[in-house]
């Protein structure tokens, strides 16, 4: 008994098409804002650190400062790994887990370096440690099947 081969329609062709247009479209649209995000981002942590610096107390800083100077950097540094996720769909065509879970490590080390611990019920702080647990564990285990596959691979 022959078995029949379904064909996807020629018009369903089109449609992917058309779809996979729009997606690039709107990638691209996005990286173009996350540039200027980034940038602009990057340029107010410059003015902010020079206005501060040269203010008396010259070349001090408080904690409230250091959290806030803290805070921005990881924001901008998460705005970067976004960027770089990005570009690697837009060469792959393919999103890069391994990236993904650098992002959310980043986020939740900005969220917890900002935070108020001492203000902070102790389940919340557990649950902040099994977030940060959970994505470290999930990170090593990407990376091992990612040099697992490299190694079989060569």
């Amino acid at each position: 008994m022959e078995k029949k081969i379904e064909t996807i329609p020629i018009h369903y062709n089109k449609i992917l098409d058309k779809l996979k247009t729009f997606e690039r479209i709107i990638i691209i649209s996005l990286t173009i804002m996350m540039v200027f995000v980034v940038f602009i981002s990057t340029v107010r942590l410059g003015w902010w650190l020079v206005t501060k610096i040269i203010e008396p107390p010259f070349l001090m800083f408080n904690i409230e400062q250091l959290f806030v100077i803290f805070g921005f950097f990881l924001m901008v540094l998460i705005g970067i790994e976004l960027l770089e996720s990005l570009k690697v769909y837009i060469k792959e065509d393919k999103i890069q887990v391994e990236v993904i879970f650098t992002i959310a490590l980043i986020a939740v080390a900005r969220k917890v370096i900002t935070l108020d611990l001492k203000k902070l019920p102790d389940c919340t702080l557990i649950g902040i440690a099994s977030i940060i647990l959970s994505l470290a564990i999930g990170y090593f285990l990407i990376k091992r099947v990612h040099i697992n596959n490299n190694i079989t691979n060569t």
